[in-house]
């Protein structure tokens, strides 16, 4: 109903400076900052707890910028005097808005950076980073479409509490909007839409690629607190593709409503060469990793292929056991029997090696890749955009002093000297964005070292397993093999005889 009151007058200024003030990256303002604004609008408490229960937080615990827009509208109503209500937006006359009188913010400001600022570099662990939530995309039996089939996928936030179905391109419609909303953030490339193998295997290596993808971005500490992947993750409409794209579609990139944007030079380590060796190290991991995965992904296959090798020799030995061509080939069946468990035995450890050690070393393969993907659109975006940017500054003076030395008309000096100054501006931006580009790489390191740390972890978990799973199995052979025996202290003689 608010939103059709907001047509009748204009919105102050105010409105925009204070909620920009409150607001972390433009997202839904938090209760506490909320409430620490109240608290500087000299209002007694009873006129704050109507305003309060009348659009203050709801749900998760913040105030939309409409609600926040009414609340300063009802805080200025009420310092002048009128009975705080609902109703004073049906009769209100005016072109504008009121703007209320609000002590100093900086103490709101110091809690917004305390509470989201600050939270970025505690996120120094990965027991921290799996805290912030757990999501599984599972993939859908049946096929959907009159026509052209299509997959579709069940994904479940335990965060949110929810579960939505998603096709690919929903996940491809995230992707996009979150590269143009974190062009300086780790955003990991999706699993491809199709390659050449058959479509049983296409789909289940494409559902765990999901998988991971999500993982990464759900529990990146500030991409997981925009409002782009709440929708993705609780909106339950139709064609979600689109409608996501039509929402978010005119939001500005992290640099226009971060709080931290104009003094990221501050936030950077005195030493910059550390950035520039942890870059180096990790695009070197990048490839160590990469062979690391490829050597557990080809061990994993093998025990697939022996396993499958393996219940194939027990089809056969069956198939000989039921032929009545010898007394004692009947023990076969045994060893059929015995092989059918070697076989399932080395298939079921090998899907337990896949999901603990291959999976969890394919994430963290995932975010190095991501890392060095993002380090190469820098290199390509801000560092061509800064070095064009010079080069016309260059051209600029390089005219004006030929220029000067011509005697050109003083219109045609100050009309150079405009430009330039216009230069200079996109050049001062564009050092403020390369600031905060590599304030945001500094913290995206931070998180890189965090997954990091899985390492040892996962290799000791390799290790136990290919440990339990060669004595498993050794035991299950030794019992073959006795069996083995027994049937070769048969009549050899019994063959062909009835």
């Amino acid at each position: 109903m608010f939103a059709r009151c907001l047509a009748i007058a204009a919105i102050p200024v105010l409105y925009r400076d204070t909620y920009k003030k409150c607001s972390h990256n433009d997202n839904p303002v938090h209760k506490d900052i909320y409430q620490a604004l109240l608290s500087q609008c000299n209002l007694d408490s009873s006129q704050l707890k109507i305003i309060w229960d009348l659009v203050g937080p709801k749900g998760q615990g913040t105030v939309t910028r409409t609600n926040f827009y009414k609340t300063l509208a009802l805080v200025a109503w009420a310092q002048q005097g009128k009975s705080v209500s609902d109703k004073l937006f049906d009769t209100f006359t005016g072109d504008e808005y009121p703007s209320p009188k609000i002590n100093d913010l900086s103490s709101v400001v110091n809690l917004k950076l305390k509470l989201f600022v600050e939270e970025v570099p505690s996120i120094s662990s990965y027991e921290k980073i799996i805290e912030i939530d757990t999501v599984t995309v599972q993939l859908v039996p049946e096929k959907k479409g009159l026509f052209l089939k299509y997959s579709e996928y069940l994904v479940c936030s335990k965060r949110f509490n929810t579960k939505v179905t998603r096709r690919y391109n929903d996940f491809v419609a995230l992707q996009e909007l979150l590269l143009s909303r974190f062009p300086y953030r780790l955003v990991p490339s999706l699993p491809p839409k199709k390659i050449i193998m058959n479509d049983t295997q296409f789909l289940e290596e494409r559902t765990r690629g999901l998988q991971r993808w999500l993982t990464l971005v759900c529990r990146h500490p500030v991409l997981c607190h925009d409002s782009i992947m709440a929708f993705f993750l609780t909106d339950e409409g139709a064609d979600l593709q689109h409608r996501i794209r039509n929402v978010f579609k005119k939001i500005p990139d992290e640099f226009m409503t971060s709080d931290v944007a104009a003094t990221a030079k501050e936030l950077l380590p005195s030493d910059n060469s550390q950035i520039a060796i942890n870059r180096e190290n990790i695009r070197t991991l990048v490839n160590i990793v990469g062979r690391l995965k490829q050597n557990v992904d080809s061990l994993v296959e093998q025990c697939h292929l022996s396993a499958r090798d393996i219940e194939d020799m027990s089809s056969q030995l069956k198939n000989v056991s039921g032929m009545n061509i010898g007394t004692h080939w009947s023990n076969f069946a045994s060893m059929s029997n015995e092989l059918h468990v070697i076989s399932q035995t080395t298939l079921s450890r090998a899907d337990t090696e896949q999901r603990i050690v291959c999976e969890k070393l394919a994430l963290l393969y995932d975010i190095l890749v991501s890392y060095k993907e993002l380090c190469e659109r820098l290199e390509k975006g801000l560092a061509y955009d800064h070095q064009v940017a010079l080069s016309k500054m260059l051209a600029l003076k390089k005219k004006k002093l030929q220029g000067a030395i011509r005697g050109v008309d003083s219109e045609t000096v100050e009309q150079l000297e405009a430009k330039m100054l216009a230069q200079e501006n996109i050049i001062s931006s564009i050092d403020l964005r390369t600031d905060f580009s590599l304030y945001c790489v500094h913290m995206e390191t931070q998180l890189v070292f965090a997954y990091l740390g899985t390492m040892p972890s996962i290799f000791a978990s390799f290790i136990d397993l290919r440990t339990k799973t060669q004595f498993e199995v050794l035991d299950l052979w030794r019992n073959l093999q006795s069996q083995f025996c027994t049937l070769q202290k048969g009549d050899a003689n019994g063959i062909g005889k009835k």
